[in-house]
C-alpha cells in the first residue's frame, strides 16, 4: 500500500503589513501637531493687533485743551494837557491861535472838557477835547530863539522838485500836516524856489499862501509883533530866491 504523504505544513507569513501600518499612522500624528502649531499661533497674532487698536483709539478721542481767555485790554492812560486858558498854541492846518475858554460838552454818554481856541489870522474858532488835544498836535508857540532859526530855514538852499509831481506833493502835503514849524517853512521856501521856474498850478498856489499864513501867524506870536513887520522880514529872508526880469 501506498504510503500517504502527510501535506507539509505551510509556514505563516511574516507580519511586515502591520509594520507598515503602524509607519502609515504616524503620519497623521504629525500633521495633528503642525495644525495644533498653527492654531496656537494664530490667536497670538490676533491679540496683538487688538492691543494695538485699543491703545491708539483713546488717543483720537483725547478733547482738545482749551485756550486759556486772553486778558483784559489795559485801559489808555491819557496824558494830562499842559494847556490852559489865555495859552499860545498851534493847530496844524489853522496856525497860531490862542485858549480863550474852556467848556464841557456831552460826548459819548459822558461830559468831556474841551478848549476854545480863536486863531488870529482869521475869524475861526475851534473846540478841541482836553485829553486829546495833544494827540490832535496841538503845541506851544516857538521860542523867539527857535524863531530865528526859521529864518535861517528860509535862507537854505531849496530843493528842487521831484521829478514825479504826485510824489512831490505828497512830501509837501506832508510837511504841511506835521505841524512843524521848520517843515512849514521848508514848503514856503522850496514852493517860492520853484514858482521861478514854472509856474505854480492851483493846488500848489493854494498850499503856497496857506504854508506862508500859518508860518506868519506864529511868528507874530513868538516875536510879539503885527503882522506885516513879519511878513517884511519874512520877504527879505526869501529875496535870494526871487529872480529878477532882465531888463532889455
Amino acid at each position: 500500500m501506498a504510503t500517504k504523504k502527510t501535506p507539509a505544513k505551510k509556514k505563516p507569513p511574516a507580519k511586515k503589513a502591520p509594520v507598515k501600518k503602524a509607519a502609515a499612522k504616524k503620519a497623521p500624528v504629525k500633521k495633528a501637531a503642525a495644525k495644533k502649531t498653527a492654531a496656537k499661533k494664530a490667536p497670538a497674532k490676533k491679540t496683538a493687533a487688538k492691543k494695538t487698536a485699543a491703545k491708539k483709539a483713546p488717543a483720537k478721542k483725547a478733547p482738545a485743551k482749551k485756550a486759556a481767555p486772553a486778558p483784559p485790554p489795559k485801559p489808555k492812560v491819557r496824558k494830562k494837557s499842559p494847556f490852559k486858558v489865555r495859552d499860545k498854541v498851534v493847530y496844524p492846518h489853522h496856525g497860531a491861535a490862542v485858549i480863550i475858554g474852556k467848556e464841557k460838552h456831552d460826548f459819548e454818554d459822558r461830559k468831556q472838557d474841551y478848549f476854545v481856541i480863536e486863531a488870529i489870522t482869521n475869524p475861526l474858532v475851534l473846540r478841541i477835547p482836553v485829553d486829546t488835544a495833544l494827540d490832535l498836535g496841538l503845541r506851544p508857540v516857538i521860542t523867539q530863539n527857535a524863531a530865528r532859526k526859521v529864518f535861517a530855514t528860509l535862507k537854505d538852499t531849496p530843493v528842487d522838485a521831484d521829478a514825479t509831481w504826485a510824489r512831490w506833493f505828497k512830501l509837501l502835503q506832508d510837511k504841511m500836516a506835521s505841524g512843524d514849524i521848520y517843515e512849514v517853512a521848508a514848503v514856503v521856501r522850496d514852493l517860492t524856489y520853484a514858482q521861478q521856474t514854472k509856474p505854480l498850478g492851483p493846488a500848489l498856489k493854494r498850499m503856497l499862501a496857506k504854508a506862508r499864513l500859518i508860518l506868519t501867524s506864529e511868528l507874530q506870536l513868538a516875536l510879539n509883533t503885527d503882522e506885516d513887520t513879519v511878513v517884511k522880514r519874512l520877504d527879505r529872508s526869501l529875496a535870494h530866491l526871487i529872480v529878477e526880469p532882465d531888463d532889455e
